[in-house]
């Protein structure tokens, strides 16, 4: 098995390879609108084969990018990005979209056979008042021939001066709208693929809600004859676990272990909240979905 190497663009990216192709490039620092919600975003995301299994700003959402950390309602901010749901209005457009900024980096590795990197952000509202802190870390490690692992660890710690809660639309009033975390936007090809867990087989619109350790997503790519699979999972550890999961498979492919689908959690004011997840991209089909989630609950 190869091992993974990494290029650093200094004040904008790090590109992590697998030989000869880039598995990921996570934007660190990017130019996206205010409107957007600006915050760092992994895209393009690669099998190890090289196949594509992200979407970056489609059309219909434009503050969809890869996998990226997106709240859509924190306290009254909103760090999702577009408009925020207002009950009996709603979308809404406000002066509420704010950023996530990188301060700085506290570790950029590379060693036996894995990456790592590590690094400091401030979630600042749009009006300029710091909100939140947070300490991120995101590795990456090869698991086969065909598949690797993300791992995604955040710290958020509460600097506002008061309690916030963070929630979903859901909890703003939306019926099965449970959207928020960390959350993946797949290719347009993958447009009808199939959701996979523990427990069986279905469409976005069945599944969506349901509590789930870990849920897959298997789609076919246009260009060549193939079918990629990306899976994710929650840590036991995490708040709300198992998670209600926001998903879809028709109108677009995602996935989202949603947290905050149906109840909001609240950090009291200089406390700090705790996320961890897996991620596992491959080369492989719905029915390799239980071992690949058992090879990334592992690699956690």
């Amino acid at each position: 098995m190869s091992h993974l190497d990494l290029r650093h663009d200094v004040g904008s990216s790090v590109t992590v390879s697998d030989g000869g192709t880039d598995l990921f490039r996570y934007v660190y620092r990017p130019d996206s609108p205010q409107l957007e919600s600006p915050k760092p975003y992994l895209h393009p995301i690669r099998t190890r084969a090289g196949r594509l299994v992200s979407l970056y700003r489609p059309w219909d959402h434009v503050w969809h990018k890869g996998i990226a950390l997106s709240l859509p309602h924190v306290g009254e901010e909103n760090f999702w990005g577009g408009p925020t749901y207002v009950h009996g209005q709603f979308y809404v457009q406000k002066d509420n979209n704010g950023t996530q900024l990188h301060r700085d980096f506290t570790e950029i590795a590379a060693a036996d056979g894995a990456v790592r990197l590590s690094h400091d952000l401030d979630w600042i509202t749009q009006a300029g008042a710091a909100f939140l802190t947070e300490r991120r870390t995101i590795g990456a490690r090869l698991l086969s021939a065909e598949a690797w692992t993300l791992t995604f660890e955040t710290e958020l710690r509460n600097v506002s001066g008061s309690d916030i809660a963070i929630g979903s639309p859901t909890t703003k009033g939306r019926e099965n709208a449970g959207y928020g975390g960390l959350f993946w936007r797949g290719p347009r090809a993958f447009t009808g693929g199939r959701l996979v867990t523990a427990e069986g087989s279905g469409s976005g619109n069945d599944m969506r809600g349901q509590r789930h350790e870990w849920m897959g997503f298997a789609g076919r790519h246009d260009d060549v004859d193939a079918t990629s699979l990306v899976l994710m999972v929650d840590d036991a550890e995490n708040p709300h676990h198992p998670p209600q999961w926001f998903a879809r498979s028709e109108e677009f492919a995602c996935l989202n272990p949603a947290p905050f689908f149906s109840d909001e959690l609240t950090i009291p004011d200089g406390a700090t909240v705790r996320f961890r997840y897996g991620v596992g991209i491959a080369d492989a089909d719905a029915e390799d979905a239980p071992d690949l989630a058992a090879a990334v609950r592992k690699a956690l």
